[in-house]
């Protein structure tokens, strides 16, 4: 199976990468940092391989999938996973241009992975595959000055939707994961605190990464005559249900 996983330089992106690689995935790692992106698949060892991508630039996306075409011939498992955010901001005070640096990362790079994907799963055989979009709890409900990153996650349901839809005749299979609090360097400020919707400042509760990861491992080993079109995963005690 072939496997490319985007944003796979660290985080919830490396650590599915481990996991598909450990369950004998030969995985396609990418990442716009090419240092930190190599380093990273040098530890997966011989089932990974390393490809530069800035998924928000056409030219790039189309470079990764014809270095794909051309080492393995097929691609059977996406993970959309690449993401971006700006510093909590009003939706008054929130500039254009980092409305931008997040929609056009998290959304048009969706859009064009996914695209992508889906033009060389029709064109292989055996024909199909499947696309895991990473959505987010913030595709259900928002937090405190996030409208870009809320927005573009709303938006990832419906590209997801859409590919499932479109996918039915090519036997492409789409679903998505929307993911909690993940422990990472990232989410160390959430045990300090963060805004809620009453204003207030609570620590919120993270989970293991290999949790998730072995999520998305399990979507993905299903058959291609069954989806999971949508799941959430979260720490059990996280304000998600019954946030606001």
């Amino acid at each position: 199976m072939i496997t490319l996983v985007t944003g796979a330089s660290q985080g919830i992106g490396l650590a599915t990468a481990r996991a598909f690689a450990e369950a004998g995935h030969t995985v396609v790692m990418a990442a716009r940092n090419a240092d930190k992106l190599a380093a990273a698949a040098a530890g997966l060892g011989g089932n990974a391989m390393a490809v530069a991508c800035d998924v928000s630039d056409p030219d790039s996306v189309a470079a990764l999938f014809a270095q794909i075409e051309s080492a393995h011939g097929r691609l059977d498992v996406v993970f959309n996973n690449a993401g971006n955010n700006v510093p909590p901001a009003d939706v008054g005070e929130l500039s254009f241009a980092d409305w931008r640096k997040v929609i056009s990362v998290n959304l048009d790079g969706a859009f064009l992975i996914a695209s992508n994907a889906v033009k060389m799963m029709k064109a292989q055989d055996p024909q199909g595959g499947r696309i895991i979009n990473n959505g987010s709890i913030s595709a259900h409900v928002p937090r405190p000055g996030s409208a870009p990153y809320t927005a573009s996650k709303h938006a990832i349901s419906g590209l997801t939707k859409s590919i499932a839809l479109d996918g039915r005749p090519y036997s492409i299979a789409c679903g998505q994961i929307d993911i909690g609090n993940t422990a990472s360097e990232m989410t160390e400020r959430m045990a300090k605190g963060v805004p809620q919707a009453d204003g207030s400042m609570r620590a919120e509760p993270t989970m293991d990464v290999r949790h998730v990861a072995h999520a998305v491992l399990t979507m993905a080993q299903l058959p291609l005559d069954v989806n999971v079109l949508s799941q959430t995963i979260m720490a059990t005690n996280m304000p998600f249900v019954g946030r606001g």
